[in-house]
């Protein structure tokens, strides 16, 4: 009896190895690979974000969509429209205005890109442009040395590669300038 239960608890054991080389030998059910997702955490349409200080209003933002990163960059894919008031907050002073736009948090730094215009109200002056950044902490509008730019003023229009100035646009500079024209000499040159 005793040579009976050996051989019993024998082939048991010799079933369990079979069923798990078995089980060994069958290919594994593959894992599906995990997808990250890089997008925006939040969308937000028809956004207006004011900036103020001491209850007076200083930067206006408004765009028709806004995306949130999870790095809390802000992304503007329709286009977006920075409005800055005098001191007061009652007048404005400057616009910037592109198709595109995207705030850097880590630089606090805001990139424009296509068509983009900024206005000077009080003083009639106009830059255009196709990519501009503006840095919110330094209070400073700049472009690449390589960017082309059209500045107009009541009475000129100015062109060059590359431009730094204040954030209200009252004062600027052109890095490399290429010409100046009175506005009747550039509607002719087509400027």
């Amino acid at each position: 009896m005793r040579g009976l239960q050996h051989w019993r608890g024998a082939s048991l054991a010799a079933g369990v190895l079979l069923a798990g080389l078995a089980a060994a030998c069958q290919p594994k059910q593959q894992e599906a690979p995990r997808v990250i997702y890089n997008g925006p955490l939040i969308e937000t349409n028809n956004v207006v974000t004011l900036l103020s200080d001491s209850a007076r209003l200083h930067i206006r933002l408004t765009a028709p969509l806004e995306q949130r990163f999870e790095n809390s960059d802000i992304l503007y894919p329709k286009g977006v429209t920075v409005t800055f008031y005098d001191k007061m907050g009652k007048l404005i002073i400057n616009t910037l205005v592109a198709r595109w736009g995207k705030f850097d948090s880590a630089k606090q730094l805001y990139i424009m890109r296509g068509a983009v215009k900024v206005a000077n109200v009080p003083q009639q002056q106009t830059l255009n442009t196709e990519e501009l950044f503006y840095n919110r902490s330094q209070q400073k509008i700049y472009t690449d040395s390589a960017m082309f730019v059209r500045v107009q003023t009541p009475t000129e229009v100015l062109t060059g590669y590359g431009l730094t100035a204040n954030q209200d646009f009252s004062r600027y500079g052109i890095l490399r300038p290429e010409g100046t024209f009175s506005i009747d000499q550039a509607q002719t040159l087509g400027k």
